[in-house]
This record gives C-alpha cells, structure tokens and sequence, in this order.
C-alpha cells in the first residue's frame, strides 16, 4: 500500500488549516467517516479540506469544533476568512469564485440571469442595482469590478472547457435598452468563439424540462469530485453529496438535448444583436 502523501501545511493558508484539521482528527482517533457523520458533508469534501483543496465552509466548522473539542478554533477561521474574502462578491458565492479558478471545465444553466461569466459590465451593474437597489454606488462599483475579475478567467491559456445553457427569453426580453443588449449579446459570442466554448438555447417553446426549478453550476476538477452550485434569492448552496451531484449532472444532460445545437444558438444570438443594432428587434 503506497505511502499517505501528508499535506504542505506552509503551502499556503488552506493548506496550514487543511493539515490541522488531519492531525486533530487523527489526535482524536476519528477516521473522514466518523468526523463527517451528521456534518450534511461527504467525506471527499473533508479530505479535499484536508489536503488544503479546498476552504472550511462555516456549518463544517462548527461541526468540526464541537466533534474534535476544538474551542471554536475552525469556526474563528472561517470567520477571519469571511472578512478576508469581502471583495465584492457575497459572503455565500466566495468560495465558488476560488472554485471556478481551479476548475477544468465549467457547466451553467441560466433560466433568468445571464451566467456572471459572460456579463458585459453594463449588464452587471444592471443586474446589482436591480437586485439591491438600496446599495450604496461605491458599493455596486465594487461588486461589478468583481464580477469582471472573475472573467479574466478567459485570458488564461489553461481556462476551463465551458458549456452553457440559456433560456431564449435571456436574449428576447433584454435588461439593457437596444444598443447596449446588442453590444453584450456580441460580447457573448465572442467569448464562447474565443474559448472555443458551447452555448445551447433552451427555446422558450419548450414549456416542460428538467431543472425547471432555477439555475446550477456544474464544476469539474482535476483530480477532486464535482461540485454543483445552487443559488436562490440572497443564497447559495454548494453540493459535493455524491448521489446528489449524479442527479443534478443527468438533469444537465437532458436538458442539453432539449436545447438548440450550439451553432444554431449562436446564429439566434447573433441575429438577435443584429435586430437590436438595427432597431428591428423581435420580442
């Protein structure tokens, strides 16, 4: 049996918290097993946790303090990286924008939103100010700029394979007035072009589907479990329970098949850009 490769705990900080969770554990005489039962966790979160892959969201810390008699030593780190990681995005969504970094491939469905990856910064000022239009403008500046960090993703030359599906009332009924809708249905299009993604158009005359409930992410990485990434109003859910993630990614597939093929969907949205250039739009 090969040798366990113990994580570098000087590596950097998950890699310090992911080394001391195994020895508390181990101190405790608990296996991955044990310390996940009743955490709503599965065990190759931990070990990712433990291998420093991956952050100790805050429900786990707590777990992990009350299992090990740890005095809130995890559940404190959650919370110095809670205030580390105020960047912009929300305290919910953080760790999935370190996870899309690490990601080789990077599934989206998007039934009412453009995914965040493919936004132009008008439409993600538009999106921000429409869902909390009670934030302070230096504040909506600050989220925007996040936002377009998050798709400097596309520059690297290891970005992840991407694949997205949208509902066609995302380009038929446009948050942004004519010209500025044609000018993010473009930059659409050259992005997908550009990475040599995929984007699929769920025609709005399909009226029964799976995944009719809201939009996933689906994350996939080298050599660690899938992820999927739920989100609702003010919320998020990241999802590592294995059967769970099978069933959300056969979902994905089939909803693939109900869409339009991908050269087909992109001739829509760049018929659609031309409509709105021209003032000759179809809703």
């Amino acid at each position: 049996m090969p040798s366990r490769k113990d994580t570098d705990a000087s590596a950097n900080v998950p890699s310090f918290y992911g080394a001391e969770l195994r020895y508390k554990r181990e101190a405790a005489g608990l296996t991955l097993e044990q310390l996940a039962e009743d955490s709503f966790r599965g065990v190759p979160f931990l070990s990712q946790i433990e291998r420093g892959e991956r952050r100790m969201p805050l429900d786990l810390a707590q777990h992990v303090d009350e299992k090990l008699g740890t005095d809130g030593f995890f559940e404190r780190r959650c919370e110095d990286a809670r205030k580390a990681k105020q960047s912009g995005h929300a305290e919910y969504f953080a760790d999935v924008v370190e996870m899309e970094q690490q990601a080789e491939a990077i599934e989206e469905w998007a039934p009412m939103l453009l995914p965040g990856l493919l936004q132009s910064e008008v439409y993600a000022k538009a999106v921000v100010q429409t869902g909390s239009p009670w934030l302070r403008p230096e504040t909506v500046d600050n989220q925007v700029s996040a936002r377009m960090e998050r798709a400097k993703l596309w520059e690297r030359e290891d970005r992840p394979a991407f694949w997205a599906i949208l509902r066609e009332a995302l380009i038929r009924k446009p948050l942004l007035a004519s010209e500025e809708t044609a000018e993010q249905l473009e930059h659409i299009v050259h992005v997908v072009r550009s990475t040599q993604g995929v984007l699929q158009i769920l025609p709005e005359t399909t009226a029964a589907h799976p995944l009719m409930m809201g939009m996933i992410k689906v994350m996939t990485f080298p050599g660690a479990p899938p992820v999927i990434y739920t989100e609702g109003l003010h919320s998020g859910q990241l999802i590592d329970y294995p059967a769970l993630v099978k069933d959300y990614r056969r979902s994905y597939d089939l909803l693939r098949a109900a869409a339009l093929p991908p050269e087909a969907s992109l001739a829509m949205i760049e018929q659609a850009a031309e409509g709105y250039r021209n003032g000759k739009h179809r809703a």
